[in-house]
């Protein structure tokens, strides 16, 4: 057992715990049995405080690994402590790729769960957890496998549960069958936020995967200016040398905290500019590597740095179709505020899956990168969480680090049948972390 102090990816909120690493499913329930007060962690990207425990005891879930064959199915059971990294690593040159991924693959396959992530074919193929058929999870009353069919209440409690119904142990998903290890790729240029949301509207089910990049400092007639790259996996006959190599290690890195305020409106604005000119107005089928298109912040380690010391908050909503006009106030506000945004992400979510505290529904996401520090940055969140919460939208906890519990089940109604499954295999609240403390998930 290990003191030390944890914080997310965004750096925004640490606190100090104790950590220990279980190598197996006794070694878990053990410490369960033991901890008064205890969440498991994985590789520690989720944004805020969901993988902390102030004071109480941190599971690192990393020695719970081993990577099973991979079926003619694609079915294949994975550790916990597995990342997406580490599986694709073996995975792509079999010809298979992760049904669902983030935009980073350093991240385990229980975080995967825990958050039920989503990625650039949420429209086509849903969240992480459609594609789990079963899962061993160990809670304070026992270990048991469950799936859609077998205990199918704490399965969809625990997927995007953020770890507060049991630790996972292992899970069995099918994959996704490819012939290559590129994308081919179609970009677009939009001027402004309507052309492109346009687009995805009408367009997003010619692709298994769509993603726009949005300028948030423009106003007036180019307010939202946007990058649209979508695609669909390439095969064997459209490329040149089809390969199926496994991703590369970065080979950058940012060694140090970079300046307070290096990232201001000004060097936003000028990033911004140049990012949105060197992108082609209009490029079909240019192939991609699949780390290029899916995770291109992962060739930058600790890239979180260059926003300094006092970290970044990353603000994620999703709105119904009906509520679109959510995105342009949202865009609309920040462009006004002078509070600068340095990534600004636009996808589609499609049907949304049976999980109780799953965030994507079907409609509009927007994630949003904003340095700390300006002082408009509070007020102008407070609004965002306003706009969200009258259109029925919801936060996504994975990325949370400052949203009130008075909001929470309004915006996830699914909150109480959470409630009801975690009281059963968790009576005496065990499982909690310093995000279920702040937004009152465990029932206490």
């Amino acid at each position: 057992m290990t003191r030390a102090t944890l914080y997310g990816w965004g750096r925004t909120t640490p606190s100090i715990a104790e950590v220990v690493t279980p190598a197996n499913d006794a070694d878990v329930a053990a410490q369960l049995a033991a901890s008064s007060e205890v969440i498991a962690r994985g590789l520690g990207r989720s944004y805020g405080d969901a993988a902390q425990l102030s004071g109480g005891v941190v599971l690192n879930n990393r020695e719970l690994g081993g990577i099973g064959p991979i079926g003619e199915d694609g079915v294949v059971t994975v550790g916990a402590g597995v990342s997406i990294d580490e599986l694709l690593s073996l995975s792509i040159p079999q010809g298979w790729f992760v049904p669902v991924t983030p935009g980073t693959r350093q991240v385990t396959i229980a975080g995967a769960v825990a958050a039920d992530v989503h990625g650039k074919n949420h429209h086509v193929d849903g969240s992480f957890a459609n594609h789990v058929l079963e899962m061993r999870l160990v809670t304070p009353s026992g270990t048991s496998t469950v799936s859609p069919t077998e205990d199918p209440q704490l399965f969809w409690a625990t997927v995007g549960g953020m770890g507060l119904t049991g630790v996972v142990t292992t899970v069995t998903l099918r994959m996704l069958a490819i012939e290559t290890d590129q994308v081919l790729v179609d970009t677009e240029r939009y001027g402004d936020l309507d052309g492109v949301m346009a687009a995805m509207a009408s367009g997003d089910a010619d692709y298994r995967y769509s993603v726009a990049w949005v300028d948030c400092m423009t106003r007036g007639a180019h307010m939202g200016r946007a990058i649209l790259t979508r695609g669909v996996h390439a095969s064997r006959g459209d490329v040149e040398s089809p390969t199926l190599k496994g991703p590369k290690a970065p080979r950058l890195f940012v060694p140090f905290d970079a300046p307070s305020g290096l990232l201001n409106p000004l060097t936003i604005k000028v990033f911004n500019e140049v990012w949105f000119r060197s992108a082609p107005r209009h490029e079909v089928r240019e192939p991609q590597k699949l780390s290029t298109f899916f995770h291109p912040l992962d060739g930058v380690r600790d890239w979180n740095r260059l926003y300094g010391r006092r970290g970044f908050v990353q603000y994620q909503f999703c709105v119904p179709d009906a509520a679109g006009d959510t995105v342009v106030r949202a865009i609309e506000r920040l462009s006004h505020s002078g509070v600068p945004s340095f990534l600004a992400v636009l996808k589609r979510f499609g049907p949304a899956n049976q999980g109780l505290l799953s965030f994507p529904m079907p409609g509009w996401t927007l994630a949003l990168d904003l340095p700390v520090g300006p002082s408009k940055l509070p007020g102008v969140l407070d609004d965002l969480d306003e706009m969200v919460l009258a259109a029925g939208g919801r936060i996504y906890f994975a990325k949370d680090a400052r949203l009130s519990p008075e909001k929470v089940r309004s915006m996830y109604p699914g909150l109480g049948a959470f409630l009801e499954v975690k009281n059963r295999v968790d009576p005496e609240h065990r499982l909690t972390s310093d995000l279920a403390r702040r937004l009152q998930l465990t029932g206490r």
